[in-house]
């Protein structure tokens, strides 16, 4: 036999005293918390990571074009990523899946919060749509696809089309080109869910982010049991989900919100199509404009919901989030009749949730009513909270409040 020296893997060695976020449970190492990486590498591969004192931390994807400079696959130095690790991820994160929650239409992986950073994988009806946002884990992008489908096919699902929406503009800080486009054979991207008891034509090709919001799925439901025979203002409406969960629920009318005229005929085509056209109506308006101006006339609601976009993507711009939320509350809770209910969120990871109940607080106290608190939630279970570092999965916070007038 020949003799084969095998050459070292390439190692990046921390700075003494870096690695907080990695050593509390987080995925991530940064630029500048490296001291130096020894061996050859190219970005995009696995290397080992070892503490300042050469204490093995375990292995990740390197990519220096990126401030996230590690990517950690596993805490483990001896663990061989390959098929049959990307099998065990992808099996786990199926498993825990069927477990928590409806798998009709579900997010089958949440990257880091399923231990494969960089990549969300979603699953509307007998169709995937992946977003790969990291170097490292885009090279494994076809293994995870493969492990994934035939995983659900031992279950006897099969899946009939993969479409990839990796088209955020974080891959550029990746040193990658945004992509979008089918992966296989191409297929109807108009696809039809069922969620909840209610019907929706998703939009995989051009809808926002990968196609629907599936995060809201328990919270859409919450909030049925409060619409028979209400009234509903649903502001952010998007393609309708709050709105016709309060439709299909029984509220009297439902008047849903959106300054997008996409997502407004979008919604308009889900009342129908769930027989809701009669007491589901959408209106294509900026939301900030239109609140006051129902005031103005008198109008007010049994439930408002709002379910705003991110205001804030960043700590930077976190004051005017505050502002943004503290108002559209404010106006949100003008609109409610007495002894009636909010329901009101917020999506961006930098508005913790003690700033938010600050927040709502605030908008409150400025139009003198007393909130009385029915349930908190957060996002649905196919979206776990990975209990980590500062790239924490927690990022949406969702209230019910029954609002009542100061006597």
């Amino acid at each position: 036999m020949e003799n084969h020296t095998s050459t070292p893997a390439p190692t990046a060695r921390l700075k003494k005293g870096a690695g907080r976020s990695l050593k509390s449970g987080g995925a991530w190492i940064y630029d500048n918390e490296i001291d130096a990486v020894t061996g050859t590498y190219e970005n995009g591969q696995m290397v080992q990571v070892e503490d300042f004192d050469g204490y093995p931390l375990g292995q990740g994807f390197i990519n220096l074009n990126s401030t996230i400079a590690i990517r950690m696959m596993t805490r483990k130095k001896d663990t061989i990523v390959d098929e049959n690790f990307i099998e065990m991820r992808v099996r786990n994160a199926w498993e825990y899946r069927k477990a928590t929650v409806d798998t009709g239409s579900c997010r089958l992986i949440f990257g880091e919060a399923d231990f494969l950073p960089g990549i969300v994988i979603d699953k509307f009806s007998d169709v995937l749509v992946v977003e790969s946002l990291a170097l490292g884990i885009d090279r494994l992008k076809k293994t995870i696809l493969d492990k994934l489908t035939a995983v659900l096919r031992e279950d006897g699902i099969h899946i009939r089309g993969v479409y990839e929406r990796s088209d955020a503009k974080v891959r550029l800080q990746e040193g990658m080109e945004r992509f979008k486009g089918f992966i296989g054979k191409p297929f109807d991207t108009k696809v039809e869910i069922m969620e909840n008891g209610v019907r929706y034509i998703v939009d995989v090709q051009d809808g926002q982010k990968t196609g629907f919001f599936l995060d809201q799925k328990y919270n859409r439901l919450a909030i049925q049991r409060l619409c028979p025979g209400k009234t509903v203002l649903d502001c952010f409406t998007h393609t309708g989900s709050f709105a016709l969960n309060a439709g299909i629920a029984g509220a009297s009318s439902v008047l849903g919100i959106d300054a997008s005229q996409l997502a407004v005929r979008q919604a308009i085509e889900n009342a129908a199509l769930n027989h809701l056209s009669d007491r589901v109506s959408f209106q294509c308006a900026d939301v900030f404009e239109l609140l006051p101006q129902l005031e103005a006339e008198g109008r007010q609601y049994d439930v408002v919901i709002l379910d705003p976009p991110a205001f804030t993507k960043s700590r930077n711009s976190i004051k005017n989030a505050v502002k943004g939320y503290r108002e559209i509350n404010l106006r949100g809770m003008k609109l409610v009749k007495d002894g009636g209910y909010l329901a009101t969120c917020s999506c961006s990871h930098f508005m913790d949730p003690d700033l938010f109940q600050k927040t709502i607080r605030e908008a409150s106290a400025g139009v003198h009513k007393r909130l009385r608190q029915v349930e908190y939630r957060t996002q649905s279970m196919d979206h776990p909270i990975l209990w980590s570092g500062e790239e924490s999965s927690y990022y949406l916070k969702f209230f019910i409040f029954q609002v009542c007038e100061e006597r």
